[in-house]
């Protein structure tokens, strides 16, 4: 013990020779050391980021040749085969008595952890640099073996099920699925110590009571019914007050904490319940980030920083206590919330709140569409929303199609869009539609059928305009929010209907 405290000694004397300057404005060295930890995090990201993967759908062929590029720092091995024969690799890292396994992509379509971990093999396969006293805790004083793609199967389609349609964490026990196996399998053979189990969440997870979004949930998961804590299930929550700590600076109020209600299914549970200590981190939504980009280096930040406080030990400073005052999540947030919007209809007018939801359709040929739709309509005061608008003495109007169709898109602009919007036309008909069946123009785009789709009911499609005194002033067009005064036109993806 006494030899390791002057190792980990000499290693944070390196790190504050090598990282102080320019950090220097911080009055008391406590302070130092975090705002230091938080900027170095920064500053490997953006060094160590993989440019190969630049959105969240990739498939397992887009990570073969990855995987390959590190062959020569990591040991990669394949673990099995998915349902459908694609090979699951494992790359194992450093020569250190602590264990600990990594695996994300459990889920197909929950990929941004998976970006994360290539982005760290890129730092851990650093040369001699000012991050070496970090690498070189890592890989002298633990083990590490990273699953980088649990469900190859899955990820082909973007959904969340293999190909048999099991959910795999909720297959630990029976082993239906070979991917299931495999990775129990990797967890029995290596004697992990510590797990890191790399999920996404719905971008619709808030922090209890508060509008933010949980951009980041985590969870060290219960091993029995009482959800009692063990020393085994003391020290992942001791990891994740290290990771809270980091997140806290840089996402303050948006960390949330998972319910920990035991589920005998699941792998995180039966982990925890075998002895490894489980980490869950769960990304979900962060305001202008669709593709998660963002929570993607959040994602580094805090793997990187709690390896590093794992091969130090450091993660035994901070107390159990703290684990439990990290809010809880909920699922209180919608993209767009409009307040007290007015309905005419015949029997007079009525006020009501409008909850819109704007969800990813997978189209089958490697993209996706949006569809915005109500999700509730009503007394939504409970809820908050990405975007929120008081819509009080603001009326809800139908849209009108443009009455001269258009021989395709290549002649509407954005800026003639949004001039059709403000004249009162909500969509546009084209004989001939775009080979993808996709556009990203602020306006409604009818082939083959010559109606809006649209109406005031759940599950409606959210197209519609609001007016005041007769003047239009937003135009909600596939659940996007538009100000016709000041149009804000970033991120449409719609399909043409």
């Amino acid at each position: 013990m006494e030899q390791f405290d002057l190792k980990r000694l000499s290693i944070k004397l390196i790190l504050g020779i090598g990282f102080t300057l320019g950090f220097l404005s911080c009055e008391t060295p406590q302070e130092s050391t975090k705002s230091l930890q938080v900027s170095v995090l920064k500053a490997a990201f953006e060094q160590y980021r993989e440019p190969a993967i630049t959105h969240r759908r990739f498939k397992h062929a887009d990570l073969q040749p990855l995987i390959e590029k590190h062959s020569e720092t990591f040991q990669v091995s394949t673990l099995g085969q998915s349902v459908e024969g694609r090979t699951i690799k494992q790359l194992a890292y450093g020569s250190g008595e602590t264990k600990v396994l990594l695996w994300s992509q459990m889920h197909g379509d929950e990929s941004t952890a998976t970006m994360a971990l290539f982005d760290l093999f890129n730092f851990l396969e650093g040369s001699e640099d000012d991050y070496a006293p970090i690498r070189n805790a890592v890989k002298e004083n633990l083990s590490l073996h990273f699953i980088p793609m649990v469900n190859p199967d899955g990820a082909a389609r973007f959904t969340r099920r293999n190909a048999y349609g099991i959910d795999l964490n909720r297959d630990a026990i029976r082993e239906v699925s070979p991917e299931a196996k495999i990775l129990k399998a990797a967890r029995e053979e290596f004697a992990a110590d510590f797990g890191f189990n790399l999920h996404d969440q719905q971008v619709y997870y808030n922090v209890e009571q508060t509008p933010k979004p949980a951009t980041i949930s985590v969870l060290a998961p219960a091993f029995n019914y009482k959800t009692e804590v063990n020393d085994v299930r003391a020290k992942a929550m001791q990891v994740i007050v290290g990771m809270n700590r980091i997140l806290q600076e840089v996402t303050p109020g948006q960390v949330g904490k998972y319910n920990d209600a035991f589920e005998p299914r699941a792998f995180g549970d039966n982990f925890q319940k075998w002895g490894t200590s489980t980490i869950l981190i769960e990304s979900g939504g962060y305001p202008g980030d669709p593709d998660k980009q963002y929570i993607r280096q959040l994602n580094f930040m805090i793997i990187l920083n709690a390896l590093y406080e794992i091969a130090t030990g450091d993660y035994t400073r901070f107390a159990v206590e703290d684990y439990f005052r990290i809010p809880d999540n909920d699922n209180m947030l919608m993209d767009v919330i409009l307040k007290n919007v007015t309905i005419k209809n015949d029997k007079g007018n009525y006020q009501l709140d409008l909850g819109i939801k704007r969800r990813n359709e997978e189209t089958g040929n490697g993209t996706y569409a949006v569809r915005g739709t109500l999700d509730d309509v009503g007394d939504l005061s409970v809820y908050y929303g990405y975007q929120e608008l008081d819509a009080s003495g603001k009326t809800l109007s139908p849209g009108k199609v443009a009455e001269e169709a258009l021989d395709s898109l290549s002649s509407l602009t954005p800026e003639k869009a949004l001039a059709l919007l403000r004249d009162g036309h909500l969509a546009v008909k084209v004989n001939h539609a775009p080979e993808d069946g996709l556009h990203d123009l602020p306006i409604v785009v009818l082939h083959q059928q010559d109606s809006i789709p649209h109406g005031i009911t759940t599950g409606s499609a959210a197209n519609f305009f609001l007016k005041s005194n007769d003047q239009l002033t937003h135009a909600i067009v596939n659940g996007y929010l538009i100000d016709l005064q000041k149009p804000v036109i970033k991120g449409l993806k719609q399909r043409v209907w």
